[in-house]
């Protein structure tokens, strides 16, 4: 696996410090901090630790591959009632939770890393604070992103319900459409871009194939472009977050939303562990950071948003990205509805974040990793990093 797909994701670009700090600087504040992470065995270099990291290297060489019995799952599904595959899944996603290596929700390793990285910066230059471009605009101390994915034409008919309560509380979100599974409804998708909602690819035909080969991922990624370039889209999600990341640099998108910062509940469990944007290859990877709809409400059975909004008080503390993938196909359900909206009306509450558009997130983290100086990022502020009693304090200049 290629270590360049995450290079550009050295502590140096997430941080973005206005002061210089040498190479060798960084090379022992990273190697200090590894041993947050819990890595196997003590991994030093920094593109190490990003493919072990944010290429999920911790789950193996074959962590994007499904089982043959995952393989036969997705060649048997249309014949199964629906009922039944919602008990498999039920099982599955429990009995993998109890195995996986990582903490969920909420997965904190990542982030006390950057943090700890930063903390010994200071302490080995024996100063007590270090600038840095904020990580959002205003200075925010979280940005909140709405996405959804329409898995079938049910689904789709119910987004402009989904859209009108989002709008009557103030928010936009994605919608992110199959384009060979149902017949798309142009007219939705017109109206939807309309009222400033943004529209994604999602897969081709949500099948389970898209990742089956090398062949039939390029011969679907053609398509796929061309959906993209048919609804000037940018953004793409993979159905049932299968995932190939040098496959997917076939893709002409700015972002991706197939991966997750810890989920032990999807067909390919993992995580990349980070709450923050970062890149892959040419594209900027929006990870989803809050648990799917379908993993609180069916797998789960959980009738408020409190997990969603535990999380979120975490995602704060670190000046993360709170996002959510929901789906009009199972918000149709009253229940589900009920959870959805009370966390929008929660949120409507709170005033620390920033919310916006997946593509608009995308960009800002794209141009604030080029940007040299707070002049160049437009809504940019200062933000400075003081050490107090061996914790870091961020504060706005």
């Amino acid at each position: 696996m290629s270590k360049n797909l995450w290079s550009a994701n050295h502590p140096a670009a997430f941080w973005r410090c206005l002061s210089p700090i040498s190479e060798q600087e960084w090379k022992e504040a990273i190697r200090g901090a590894a041993p947050v992470l819990g890595v196997s065995s003590q991994i030093e270099d920094i593109n190490a630790l990003l493919e072990w990291t944010l290429g999920e290297g911790q789950f193996g060489v074959g962590r994007w591959k499904l089982s043959p019995a995952k393989r036969l799952y997705y060649l048997l599904k249309p014949l199964l009632p629906r009922r039944l595959t919602r008990v498999m899944r039920r099982f599955y996603g429990g009995s993998k939770k109890r195995s996986f290596p990582l903490s969920w929700p909420i997965e904190d390793r990542y982030a006390r890393f950057q943090w700890t990285v930063m903390r010994r910066l200071i302490e080995g230059r024996g100063g007590s604070e270090i600038s840095f471009l904020h990580f959002w605009p205003d200075g925010h101390r979280l940005a909140l992103v709405l996405t959804h994915d329409i898995e079938t034409a049910e689904g789709q008919q119910f987004a402009l319900r989904v859209a009108e309560l989002e709008r009557q509380l103030g928010y936009r979100s994605s919608f992110n459409v199959v384009p060979e599974r149902y017949k798309l409804d142009r007219a939705i998708v017109k109206e939807l871009q309309a009222q400033g909602f943004e529209i994604g690819i999602h897969g081709l035909k949500h099948d389970g194939h898209l990742f089956s080969s090398y062949a039939e991922f390029s011969r679907r990624a053609r398509k796929i472009n061309q959906y993209l370039e048919e609804f000037h889209a940018v953004g793409f999600r993979a159905p049932l977050t299968h995932r190939q990341p040098e496959w997917m640099q076939m893709l002409e998108i700015e972002y991706d939303l197939s991966f997750f910062d810890t989920d032990p509940y999807e067909p390919i469990p993992g995580g990349v562990m980070s709450i923050w944007p970062f890149m892959i290859g040419h594209f900027v990877e929006l990870p989803y950071t809050l648990p799917q709809d379908y993993t609180m409400t069916n797998i789960l059975n959980e009738k408020t948003p409190d997990t969603w909004l535990n999380k979120v008080d975490f995602l704060e503390k670190y000046y993360g990205m709170a996002l959510v993938n929901t789906h009009p196909d199972y918000l149709i359900r009253p229940e589900n509805w009920d959870v959805y909206a009370r966390f929008l009306e929660v949120m409507q509450e709170r005033s620390d974040y920033w919310h916006a558009l997946p593509r608009e997130v995308a960009s800002w983290w794209r141009s604030r990793m080029k940007a040299q100086s707070i002049a160049d990022l437009p809504r940019a502020v200062e933000g400075t990093l003081h050490l107090m009693d061996g914790s870091l304090i961020v504060r706005i200049v």
